[in-house]
């Protein structure tokens, strides 16, 4: 009778810690950006946080969302990247802004231009929706044609978690670039410490495909490596190395 109560007791408790586990996994990956989108639109500056950043999460979840198509995983993981996708758009949508109304009198910069000097630079927030639709019309027709091949397909996975994996290395080689981690937000790299830690123990318990784990403890390993630049540049400032001007090295990393 003891055990028959206690069961009924501990189902309904795992069943909402698996609710909130996958609640965590569609909304934890965008908390990071709350207080980096809050400081650029407070303090009307977006030079510290690397709008490279966004790429590599849109190419990443983008690719997932593909390799959805050709193996079903967990639909949390599936709701993230549409999330995450979204939120990415609005983060390049204020960059941009704020970009622009500080820069004066220069050149403006299309998608259609197709100048590599210039990309992923552009002065229009439509010329990054363009390339995002551009990017996801080509990658979903050739995944269209190669659905059923599964060699294919698990590359495609790979390819989708470790462009993520690789998400903080912008961030990494434009504070390194800097020596200084001045305009970058701690809290973002704190949380996205957290959360890749706790994404990689969730990948690891769900039994999620390997590529999930791997990358994850990957993306764990350069979130480590920032916050040591955090530390590094805060008690050891460096003087910035001086380099030569250059059309490209105006943009934002």
């Amino acid at each position: 009778m003891e055990a028959g109560g206690l069961e009924w007791l501990l189902v309904p408790v795992q069943q909402l810690v698996s609710w909130g586990a996958s609640g965590a996994m569609v909304f934890g990956g965008v908390v990071p950006y709350i207080p980096q989108y809050r400081d650029i639109r407070r303090t009307q500056n977006a030079e510290g946080f690397s709008t490279y950043v966004c790429l590599v999460l849109l190419v990443a979840n983008i690719l997932r969302i593909l390799f959805w198509f050709g193996r079903h995983f967990e639909s949390p993981l599936l709701w993230q990247s549409i999330i995450m996708i979204i939120t990415m758009l609005l983060m390049l949508k204020l960059c941009t802004e704020v970009r622009v109304s500080n820069e004066l009198n220069i050149k403006r910069r299309s998608f259609a231009d197709f100048d590599l000097n210039y990309f992923w630079h552009w002065s229009k927030f439509t010329d990054y929706v363009q390339c995002v639709l551009t990017f996801t019309g080509v990658t979903g027709y050739i995944t269209y044609l190669w659905l059923d091949s599964s060699l294919f397909v698990e590359t495609l996975g790979f390819l989708a978690v470790f462009t993520e994996a690789m998400l903080g290395v912008p961030q990494l080689y434009r504070n390194y670039q800097n020596r200084s981690t001045e305009g970058m937000s701690v809290k973002m790299v704190l949380m996205w410490t957290s959360g890749d830690t706790f994404k990689t123990v969730y990948f690891i318990l769900n039994q999620a495909p390997f590529q999930f784990s791997i990358c994850g403890l990957l993306q764990v390993f350069v979130d480590i490596a920032i916050l040591l630049q955090v530390y590094l540049y805060s008690y050891y400032p460096q003087k910035p190395v001086p380099h030569t001007a250059h059309p490209a090295s105006t943009k934002a990393l």
